[in-house]
């Protein structure tokens, strides 16, 4: 098969690649329908995360299910299907209490790849869960983002602790935190301000329910933001970038007793631990558990309450999965879709 393999800071490359197989009596082999590149994929592109070797990419995907191992019970050979970035048997107690991402048999599927024409999925029973029926074309691109991205900017809103009468500020204008807008709109927020300098995201943060537009970064942002709110700050931040000062942004943004959900992922941050003491507010994020919120993101893109494949804004067959990355590396693109 065909599939993206990164071999370098900015050296993607789509090459032949073995196809899967059933390794485990859990696991179910799927034909890649869409998959797409990640805002995290970048980290490793530009050369911030390190690989030594050759590393297959992609994490995000839905596809039709092409052939399952002897123990899979609920997901079947035809089956349309999405699934989670993290494998999880869906059983643990950690599953239970709705931390798949954290499951104690949990899979990366980053390191299997799912920027290919197949994948191997393993624990597929807790991972995949199929859509009501064969989708139409028009929602496949929604359905994808609820592999991640969606579902990522969704517990940010939730781990935030969106909810109506609040206002909730996102910090990160990328594809989690356009659809942390979309997710904070969802649960009710009263009031969305998104931190954003670009005019094609802010045109899409309004889209998807952003009330308010804020241009400055770091300290001048928190400064603007709490102008917006009586000096107080948000009840609700989710801090959807990874960095020391989009970190800082958020907590800073956030009113005492109010909430940051924290979905970017971390490179560099250390908190300061005296002013975090003295900020009283909560933080709460990490891995979005993906799987926990699916079949609820499948039902309201089912029945076209939203629509999140909006933010992909460039589609590309997957032989030029390299111009997908630099798309989104230099900002031309918001979010890539690639057509295995």
């Amino acid at each position: 098969m065909r599939g993206v393999v990164l071999h370098g800071p900015g050296d993607v490359r789509v090459e032949d690649r073995a196809d899967p197989r059933i390794v485990q009596p859990t696991d179910a082999i799927i034909r890649v329908t869409a998959a797409c590149v990640c805002g995290s994929d970048l980290w490793p592109y530009r050369g911030v995360d390190k690989s030594d070797e050759p590393a297959p990419m992609g994490h995000e995907y839905v596809g039709v299910v092409e052939q399952v191992g002897d123990q899979v019970k609920t997901i079947k050979a035809g089956d349309f299907v999405v699934g989670s970035f993290f494998a999880s048997d869906n059983t643990c107690e950690i599953c239970q209490a709705g931390y798949q991402s954290r499951c104690v048999h949990a899979e990366l599927i980053g390191a299997i790849g799912t920027q290919a024409q197949y994948a191997r999925i393993p624990l597929a029973d807790g991972t995949l869960v199929a859509t009501p029926g064969p989708p139409d074309a028009g929602l496949v691109p929604s359905l994808l983002t609820a592999s991640d991205v969606l579902g990522t900017g969704w517990f940010g809103a939730v781990a935030a602790e969106a909810a109506p009468g609040k206002t909730v500020a996102v910090v990160g204008d990328g594809a989690v935190g356009l659809l942390g807008v979309l997710a904070a709109r969802q649960l009710g927020a009263e009031r969305i301000v998104v931190f954003s300098r670009h005019a094609d995201r802010q045109e899409l943060a309004t889209e998807f329910g952003a009330t308010d537009i804020l241009t400055e970064r770091g300290d001048q942002g928190v400064t603007q933001l709490k102008e917006l709110t009586g000096g107080l700050g948000a009840h609700s931040v989710i801090e959807a970038v990874g960095t020391q000062q989009s970190m800082m942004q958020a907590i800073r943004s956030t009113r005492p007793g109010g909430h940051v959900g924290y979905v970017g992922v971390a490179h560099g941050v250390a908190l300061p631990g005296e002013e975090l003491f003295f900020s009283g507010v909560h933080l709460h994020g990490g891995p979005a558990p993906v799987r926990r919120f699916l079949p609820e993101l499948i039902g309201l893109i089912w029945d076209r309450t939203i629509d999140p494949g909006k933010v992909f804004d460039l589609e590309l067959p997957l032989e030029e999965a390299a111009e997908g990355y630099r798309a989104m590396d230099e900002r031309r693109a918001i979010k890539t879709l690639l057509r295995p």
